[in-house]
């Protein structure tokens, strides 16, 4: 039987990885990311991910580890974009796949930033939602649910995905 185990109990992310590997058992179990709750860079995000996976490999074809966090990005009106790493590993190789990437508001990444505190902690209050990472995500509420937290991070587990199917290239 072919079996993946995805590096958390998030529904959201345990149906994406059923969605992009529909033939695989998926299962989720707990890992530590090893870096920061929220991840504040590209390469912490990166690491996170990667730890995430490497921790829940057992007994398994694959395991999967992702991890959303914050970058710089030049342009913005915060000063940063979230985006969504997903680390598909196999046992001795890593793949790499990253998600789109959006703003929050300004004063919640501000509030990250400066206070240290998780983006769901800063957006509590303007959401009033305290499980928001559980259920539609931020991204869901910001776009009126129009994409919701399973479909984001659908998209980075596809990209990693992509060097599994060719791997004769990679």
């Amino acid at each position: 039987m072919k079996r993946i185990i995805v590096a958390s109990l998030n529904q959201n992310k345990i149906n994406a990885v059923k969605e992009v590997f529909p033939s695989y058992e998926v299962n989720g179990i707990t890992s530590p990311s090893g870096v920061s709750e929220q991840p504040l860079s590209l390469d912490e995000t990166i690491r996170g991910s990667i730890n995430r996976a490497k921790g829940a490999f057992r007994d398994c074809t694959y395991s999967v580890g992702i991890e959303d966090g914050i970058s710089c990005v030049p342009e913005t009106k915060s000063g940063y974009m979230n985006f969504c790493c997903c680390a598909v590993y196999d046992g001795s190789r890593i793949y790499l796949g990253l998600g789109p990437a959006f703003e929050y508001p300004p004063e919640c990444t501000r509030m990250v930033v400066e206070e240290g505190i998780t983006i769901s902690e800063a957006f509590l209050p303007v959401s009033g939602r305290p499980d928001i990472g559980y259920e539609m995500g931020i991204i869901g509420w910001l776009t009126r649910g129009r994409i919701n937290r399973k479909d984001y991070t659908k998209h980075a587990v596809e990209m990693a995905r992509i060097q599994i199917d060719n791997a004769d290239m990679y």
